[in-house]
C-alpha cells in the first residue's frame, strides 16, 4: 500500500508541476499579447483567446492522462499502451467505467488518478475563467479611458 501511495504521489506531483510550469508560460504569452487584446475589435480577439486557452486546457489534460498511462506501463500494470491510456483517461475524467481494472497490487492508483483529474479540471477551468475575466476587464478599462 505504501509503495502505491509513494508512486501515486510522485506522478501526481509531476503532473501538477508540469501544469504549473505550462500555466506560467501561458501567462507570459498573455502578457506579450495584452496590448493587442486591448485594441478594437474586442469580440474576435476574445474568441481567439477562449479557443486558445481551451486548447491549452485540453493539452494539459491530455498530458496528464499520458503521464499516468506511462506510469502504468512502467509499473507493468497493463500489457498495452492503448489499455494504459484508456484506463488513465477513464480514471482522469472520473468516468470510472470499470471495464478495465488495475491489478489488485496497484488499485489505489486509480483513485489517485481520479483525484488528479478532478483537481486538474477544477484548476484549469478556474484559469480559463480568470484569463477571460482579466482580458475583458482590460478591454473595458481601455475603452473607457479612450472615451474620456
Amino acid at each position: 500500500m505504501f509503495l502505491q501511495i509513494a508512486v501515486g504521489t510522485v506522478v501526481l506531483l509531476t503532473n501538477i508541476l508540469f501544469t504549473a510550469v505550462a500555466a506560467m508560460l501561458l501567462e507570459v504569452l498573455f502578457q506579450r499579447g495584452h496590448g493587442w487584446m486591448l485594441t478594437e475589435p474586442h469580440r474576435p480577439k476574445l474568441v481567439v483567446m477562449i479557443a486558445g486557452v481551451s486548447l491549452w486546457v485540453l493539452g494539459m489534460i491530455t498530458a496528464g492522462v499520458w503521464l499516468w498511462a506511462i506510469a502504468y506501463l512502467w509499473l507493468g500494470a497493463f500489457g498495452t499502451l492503448e489499455e494504459a491510456v484508456y484506463f488513465s483517461l477513464v480514471c482522469f475524467t472520473t468516468l470510472g467505467f470499470g471495464d478495465v481494472l488495475l491489478p489488485h497490487s496497484w488499485r489505489i492508483l486509480a483513485g489517485m488518478t481520479a483525484t488528479n483529474g478532478f483537481l486538474h479540471f477544477g484548476l484549469l477551468t478556474a484559469l480559463l475563467i480568470e484569463a477571460l475575466r482579466q482580458v475583458r476587464i482590460g478591454q473595458v478599462e481601455h475603452r473607457n479611458a479612450r472615451s474620456h
